[in-house]
């Protein structure tokens, strides 16, 4: 019988990337590139500018990969660099119109054949997050559609658990209270 293969964890391959095994780093663009993807879809509401921005993270994985610090975890830091991108790209377009383009968030849905009324009631959820801030709806973003826990936001964002907490349970009010009123004038 053979032993199963143990595979590196991401941080063994990002230090192979840092040491300059360039192809390693295709390793992590297959384990991270639809979780990156899927960050970015939901804070820029367009697919296609998403796909443009992850590849962008992925081209400044390699050319900052000496930035990378050994000892650290690998994901906080890769979605760092996604939100670096996503920040100057939202800097160098905040003044020009549709960057949140309610019309385009049909597009960011996967067509599926769910129902009418879970269709309507994505369609709201997309509404009232675009109606959040910059920082609420990323907090969001990562924590319920990401999937990270609050101790790696924390590291991310550079602050503690227990504001990352509060932060986020504002924003799932605010949310609420965005999906609540665009319910009621529907």
């Amino acid at each position: 019988m053979k032993p199963a293969e143990v595979l590196p964890t991401d941080e063994q391959v990002m230090e192979a990337v840092k040491n300059g095994d360039l192809p390693q780093a295709a390793v992590l663009f297959e384990r991270y590139h639809q979780r990156i993807f899927n960050f970015l879809v939901r804070m820029t509401m367009d697919r296609d500018m998403a796909e443009d921005l992850t590849q962008n993270v992925f081209l400044r994985m390699i050319k900052y990969r000496g930035s990378y610090r050994e000892g650290n975890k690998f994901m906080p830091w890769i979605y760092q660099l996604a939100r670096n991108i996503f920040s100057d790209h939202y800097q160098a377009n905040k003044n020009k119109k549709g960057l949140l383009n309610i019309e385009k968030m049909g597009d960011t849905m996967v067509e599926s054949e769910e129902s009418k009324w879970q269709d309507e009631r994505e369609e709201l959820l997309q509404r009232s997050m675009a109606r959040l801030d910059e920082e609420q709806r990323e907090l969001l973003v990562l924590t319920r559609f990401q999937h990270l826990k609050y101790e790696e936001v924390a590291v991310m964002l550079d602050t503690t658990v227990a504001n990352i907490k509060v932060k986020v349970h504002r924003a799932i009010g605010k949310l609420r209270e965005h999906y609540f009123e665009l319910e009621k004038s529907n």
